[in-house]
């Protein structure tokens, strides 16, 4: 019998000109959990697409269960027991858990659905696998991380042996990752396969049997988790070591920069609504703010940058009043803003790195000449920034929209960062970089926190939260559910804050959680 349920061998993948794998190389032994890692653009989602029959391959081979496969698309997957759970989920919002479970393929009665047998077909996978999950209700009125075990149940009701999931913690509280790595063991113990797609090394060490890392669309090796270890796997992703524990300093607070007082912020979604928010933020400290996607973050950075009205309440910059100011006007009085979508509200991907670095500073004095461009200073400018903050390539004259996911990124952190504002609004500042990139973010925040800047970090990887910031506030369904030190904060408190709990400020349990 052959050791392996999936072989890829030599795969090469190209998109137009961009080869997005040149060697790739993966196995899958059968009850195991595999995890693929490797930085943004290294080919680990393509290589499981091009398994899932989503793309073509250009060359190499493809065996599953021993047969070589020749054609592939999503049913001819599923038809050989291999599924998918996407990062983004696939599911209809506005019908039921079980109608979004059996879509495509729903048991007949007659000419209508049987629902009662997809109902205990259903019921048999979460009872065997302890899924917790209501299949009477609207997607719209799950949790994320019930959306997340609709994905698998679905997959299942497939009959798949083989599942891969892309990123499957990306948008989950701590416990409800618990949850999930309790159910992916269930479906270990029950002889499936696993692919765990993953940036974060902590949960790729705890969960996995064998672990492959790819750089760059290479293959780079194999290991069995018992023999490595994170920093090992660091240096096979990006070929150097990467410190992501800030050395944090804590500097001396200044004034009050930011004031949000009792401010009710309008959105089309219930959870978004932001209902009576206060918070400050001063200079000389780092004001993380935690939650799960989708419960108002948006809308308060939004309402903060002038770019949401806001219903009641006032936002203070630098003791002006600045509610429902113009953007342009917010950033005079003293705001730089890392959006959280680099791609809608950071950049111009259609021009330079150098023209996106001065966006917001081409009609200053410094970069002009009276009517006229000043190209000698804007150059000087942009070669400078380039080589401060590593931007590659070094060619300030490259398009952006050439560039890696990190390296985008890193041009919006060097424009916002470099103006020296007395308020930097951070939002999802590492969302889909890279781990090297995510270092150099990361310190340039504290960098500016050194330098006397007030800084407001949004963020959905609690690590990040907990590692920068001096305070944390935790926000749940358009409310502030707890504020805490950053030294009295855990993935277990935050998590339960995160899911509406509240802390007791009481002296005789002051810092607890309750639900």
């Amino acid at each position: 019998m052959n050791e392996y349920v999936i072989e890829m061998k030599n795969i090469v993948k190209t998109f137009g000109e961009v080869q997005a794998v040149k060697h790739g190389e993966f196995t899958l032994r059968r009850g195991e959990i595999h995890s693929l890692i490797g930085e943004n653009g290294a080919g680990k989602s393509t290589m499981m697409k091009l398994l899932y029959g989503m793309y073509p391959i250009n060359s190499g081979s493809i065996v599953i269960n021993g047969e070589n496969i020749t054609k592939l698309d999503p049913k001819i997957a599923i038809s050989h027991g291999v599924g998918m759970v996407h990062q983004e989920f696939m599911l209809v919002s506005d019908l039921t858990v079980l109608e979004n479970v059996i879509l495509g393929f729903e048991p007949k009665k007659g000419i209508g659905i049987d629902y009662e047998k997809a109902k205990r077909d259903a019921q048999q996978y979460i009872d065997q696998y302890n899924m917790e999950i209501q299949l009477d209700k609207k997607v719209s009125q799950i949790s994320v991380g019930e959306a997340q075990r609709v994905e698998i149940i679905k997959t299942l009701m497939r009959g798949v042996e083989i599942i891969i999931l892309d990123e499957p913690t990306a948008v989950l509280t701590p416990q409800e990752t618990r949850k999930l790595f309790e159910i992916l063991g269930n479906l270990k113990a029950e002889g499936k396969s696993l692919v765990f797609i993953s940036h974060k090394l902590n949960e790729v060490m705890e969960i996995s049997d064998r672990i492959t890392v790819m750089r760059q669309g290479e293959y780079m090796g194999t290991v069995d988790k018992d023999k490595t270890t994170p920093l090992d796997l660091t240096k096979r992703m990006i070929g150097r070591e990467v410190f992501l524990n800030i050395d944090k300093t804590y500097s001396k607070i200044g004034s009050t920069i930011l004031e949000v007082k009792d401010a009710w912020i309008p959105s089309p979604k219930e959870t978004s609504k932001i209902r009576g928010i206060s918070l400050h933020v001063n200079e000389g400290e780092i004001v993380g703010v935690a939650g799960i996607d989708g419960n108002g973050q948006s809308e308060l950075v939004e309402a903060i940058t002038g770019l949401r009205r806001v219903e009641k309440g006032n936002i203070l910059l630098n003791g002006k009043d600045i509610t429902n100011m113009s953007p342009r006007k917010i950033r005079d009085t003293g705001l730089a803003h890392i959006p959280e979508d680099r791609n809608t509200r950071g950049l111009n991907r259609g021009i330079s790195i150098e023209n996106n670095l001065i966006a917001v500073q081409i009609d200053e004095s410094s970069f002009n000449k009276g009517i006229v461009l000043d190209t000698v200073a804007q150059d000087k400018y942009a070669a400078q920034l380039v080589k401060d903050f590593d931007i590659r390539p070094t060619d300030y004259k490259t398009l952006t929209s050439s560039l890696s996911g990190g390296n985008a990124q890193k041009v919006v952190v060097a424009r916002e960062v470099s103006m020296k504002k007395k308020l930097l609004i951070a939002s999802q500042p590492t969302r889909g970089v890279d781990i090297g990139a995510i270092e150099a973010i990361r310190n340039t925040l504290e960098k500016a926190k050194k330098d006397g800047a007030g800084v407001l970090l949004i963020s959905a990887e609690l690590e990040e939260i907990i590692s920068l910031s001096d305070r944390i506030i935790v926000m749940h369904e358009g409310k502030i559910t707890g504020e805490l030190p950053a030294g009295e904060a855990n993935e277990n408190n935050l998590g339960l804050l995160m899911m509406g709990g509240m802390t007791d400020t009481s002296e005789a349990g002051k810092g607890a959680v309750t639900l």
